[in-house]
């Protein structure tokens, strides 16, 4: 990956986004913060905190079965020791929807009773739901409401407007584009949301992601999972020669026996993206 001191990708409907959430924030009474249980850490968004104005917030670590437990384990007791209540889920598979639905309704009885001291009744729980793009904020909003109202796709950024969904049981819920802040000044982290397509790999060239992953997992040692599917010696260093083995079963050499950079590249990412390497976890704690 090219070295830069920061990454700059703010597109105009993100800087919309965050204009509309801090003048939004003051109509909700909880922000659902949805970050990716791989790397819980790289993936929050560190404007959020300031831009919802101290109002009370959960952690929604969402792809849990992508992630380390050992680790997701240990973000959940730091939450919690921060006296913030979060919740790991699946929400592909439904997993851990269900917890989740009575961490919402313990928040939306306490707020009943709050409003009901203060005479007001039959006010809504109002939820804003934030994250950066591709953490799984739109498949988590359908499994909560149990129809497609949030629009999902590949591309981060896709949902570009906000809307109010309506849940059971008196919720309403408050979409947003997935955003990032304006410079990601740290390296690592920059490579991070890359791995996890939460940068369009637009923005940084492919190859160059993709040279950085296998690296990265050779670093840190996580590289057993990749290397077991494409049956690489655990020992291999040789960039080169890993990719050369995995262009092979994947059926991207060209003639020339070399390997087609751009089209492997593609083929890892994106599997390591939608877990077909099992759990790699990106961040520790």
């Amino acid at each position: 990956m090219e070295e830069k001191n920061s990454i700059n990708w703010y597109p105009g409907h993100m800087k919309k986004t965050r204009e509309e959430i801090i003048k939004n924030i003051k109509l909700v009474n909880l922000v659902v913060e949805i970050v990716d249980a791989r790397a819980p850490i790289s993936s929050k968004n560190p404007d959020i905190d300031s831009m919802i104005n101290g109002k009370s917030k959960l952690v929604v670590l969402t792809k849990k079965d992508l992630a380390d437990e050992e680790d997701m384990g240990k973000f959940i007791s730091y939450y919690k020791e921060k006296g913030i209540k979060s919740v790991a889920i699946n929400s592909t598979k439904k997993t851990g929807i269900s917890p989740l639905i009575n961490i919402l309704e313990q928040i939306k009885e306490e707020n009943y009773q709050k409003n009901k001291a203060r005479g007001i009744i039959k006010k809504p729980l109002r939820i804003m739901i934030v994250g950066i793009p591709n953490v799984g904020k739109s498949t988590l909003i359908n499994q909560i409401i149990g129809k497609k109202s949030a629009k999902t796709g590949n591309t981060p950024g896709i949902t570009k407007s906000q809307q109010w969904l309506k849940i059971k049981g008196d919720i309403e819920l408050l979409d947003t584009p997935g955003i990032l802040w304006p410079k990601i000044e740290d390296k690592i982290t920059a490579q991070k949301l890359a791995f996890l397509g939460s940068i369009r790999d637009q923005v940084i060239e492919i190859e160059d992601i993709y040279y950085e992953f296998i690296k990265f997992l050779i670093e840190n040692k996580k590289q057993k999972n990749l290397f077991e599917e494409f049956e690489i010696n655990f020992d291999e260093t040789d960039f080169e020669k890993i990719s050369e083995i995995i262009a092979k079963k994947r059926g991207v050499l060209l003639k020339n026996n070399e390997v087609d950079y751009f089209r492997l590249a593609n083929i890892v990412l994106n599997e390591f993206r939608n877990g077909k390497y099992g759990k790699i976890q990106l961040d520790e704690i």
